[in-house]
């Protein structure tokens, strides 16, 4: 129980690094490739909240939580689950795939804009990195 508490915690943590990293890349940038870790117009029963900041901010770190939380799982039968590179390829690879998701909703950035997917997925391997680090050093 204490380990999966701590993956929260790093989940949760390195949720704030990804948002972190992608508003600095909106201040530096100007790209709004962040809107995409709060959106939710796409999903069919969560949509309906979509205009409500705080269900963009749960969905973003729910998100976040569960992803750190079943990639360390589900790396174990490999023993892999304390090298820092899968957490890295995975979140990359998914989030460079999810960037696509885009072209479900009107809302920018457009799923064409290529500097938004760069943008995109190097945050999110720079998530992986954060999760892979933190679960090398806590776990």
């Amino acid at each position: 129980m204490e380990r999966f508490l701590m993956l929260v915690v790093i989940g949760t943590i390195s949720g704030v690094i990804l948002a972190a990293a992608m508003k600095l890349v909106r201040i530096v940038t100007g790209n709004k490739a962040d809107i995409l870790l709060y959106n939710m117009d796409y999903i069919p029963g969560l949509k309906q909240w979509a205009d409500k900041k705080i269900t963009g901010l749960i969905f973003h770190y729910v998100t976040c939580i569960v992803s750190a939380v079943v990639l360390f799982y589900l790396l174990i039968p490999f023993e892999l689950e304390y090298a820092i590179w899968p957490y890295i390829f995975v979140f990359s690879l998914g989030g460079g795939i999810l960037y696509f998701l885009s072209a479900l909703t009107p809302t920018p950035p457009d799923h064409e804009d290529w500097i938004s997917w760069f943008n995109w997925t190097a945050s999110h391997a720079f998530f992986g990195f954060s999760v892979g680090v933190l679960i090398f050093w806590f776990i």
